[in-house]
């Protein structure tokens, strides 16, 4: 492992450190690593992207909002994404609290909706957004 600054080895272990996501090479060959808040992100990140049952060793890991990629574009296949991410960050990502999670529909030809989910850091109070673009029809 890696020795981290001195201010991070006191606070903000918690927040985590490893791999980044995606995975690439630095200039110096090599491997990126992330921390911090951009480590949550990408987690937060990695488990809307994963469908559930994806990963052969962790069933439960990813989010079913790939279960509704042919659902039709209403209200109730918007409310039924919003859970589904609310629900698989809740119980996955124990380092941030969900305070919103908020899908914008695009135009109805593009079947592409925004699912905007706004968390806070546990061990920090920081206040961070992100959007994560997501077809509601495959192959559009």
């Amino acid at each position: 492992m890696s020795s981290a600054p001195a201010s991070f080895a006191r606070g903000r272990a918690f927040l985590g450190e490893g791999l980044a996501f995606p995975l690439r090479v630095t200039a110096q060959g090599k491997l990126a690593t992330a921390r911090a808040e951009a480590k949550i992100e990408q987690a937060i990140w990695l488990i809307l992207a994963t469908a559930t049952g994806e990963r052969v060793m962790r069933p439960g890991h990813g989010c079913r909002i790939h279960d509704m990629v042919f659902a039709p574009d209403n209200d109730s296949a918007t409310a039924a994404l919003a859970d589904a991410a609310r629900r698989a960050l809740s119980e996955q990502e124990p380092r941030v609290a969900v305070l919103d999670v908020v899908v914008e529909t695009g135009p109805v030809a593009s079947g592409q909706v925004l699912i905007r989910v706004d968390y806070r850091v546990h061990e920090n109070n920081s206040v961070a957004s992100l959007v994560y673009p997501y077809f509601i029809r495959e192959g559009v």
